[in-house]
């Protein structure tokens, strides 16, 4: 659907909003890899229902990190995610055989690549941070991920590129850390940025990281100290 409509707006147009047609066909196929790899993680589903029935406690006897081990999880998972990815998006380029244009400078590519597993680390801990809600309130907890993930579609840049919308808007965005988890890192790999704002929105990321990680450790500890298990 998203590259039918974006086809038939360049059928009468050779730019818009600043996107050739080959640009906004990549943006729209790398989406579906990049969105693979960013958001597919299973512990979504999981952490909220263990903390709420006491499941939790089954993990924290052992002698195991329990964010590493849904860490590990999810990049199996991710990983996995990237291979039918990849094929699905392979039949879909030779049935559909768009335009495509990427970035001939290998730095850019590298650098892409850079921030998109930034993008995935700080997807991991944003979202952990959305289910410990559960410390605290176990019944909440799908509709605190619900609502993020309806945020995060919107203001990530996976459903359009988000400098579409009034410049106001990107610039307030950069200071959350939706656009740094897709709209940045397929910028990069298209070409729209120069190598001084890529180099800029790297070092954004990995604050974004640094921040997103601190919280996680700290309302983990904190959740910890609420948790009882009760009945188990």
């Amino acid at each position: 659907m998203t590259f039918f409509l974006w086809n038939s707006i360049f059928s009468k147009n050779s730019i818009a909003f600043g996107y050739s047609k080959e640009q906004m066909m990549s943006y729209v196929f790398l989406v579906l890899i990049i969105g693979t790899f960013v958001i597919a993680s299973p512990s979504n589903d999981n952490i909220g229902g263990e903390i709420g029935s006491g499941d939790l406690s089954n993990f924290l006897i052992k002698p195991i990190s329990y964010l590493r081990y849904w860490f590990t999880r999810d990049w199996a998972s991710k990983l996995l995610n990237i291979v039918f990815a990849v094929f699905e998006i392979t039949i879909l380029y030779l049935i559909l055989k768009p335009s495509l244009f990427i970035t001939v400078s290998s730095t850019a590519i590298f650098l892409g690549i850079i921030m998109g597993l930034v993008a995935s680390l700080i997807y991991f801990f944003i979202t952990k941070l959305a289910t410990f809600v559960a410390f605290w309130s176990p019944e909440n907890t799908w509709g605190m991920m619900f609502l993020f993930l309806v945020i995060f579609e919107i203001l990530s840049g996976s459903i359009f590129p988000l400098d579409i919308l009034p410049k106001w808007s990107i610039t307030l965005l950069q200071f959350t850390p939706f656009p740094y988890m897709v709209y940045y890192p397929l910028g990069i790999l298209i070409g729209k940025f120069s190598s001084v704002e890529t180099l800029r929105l790297i070092f954004q990321s990995l604050a974004w990281l640094l921040i997103s990680y601190w919280l996680t450790i700290k309302v983990w500890k904190r959740g910890l100290k609420e948790y009882s298990a009760s009945g188990r």
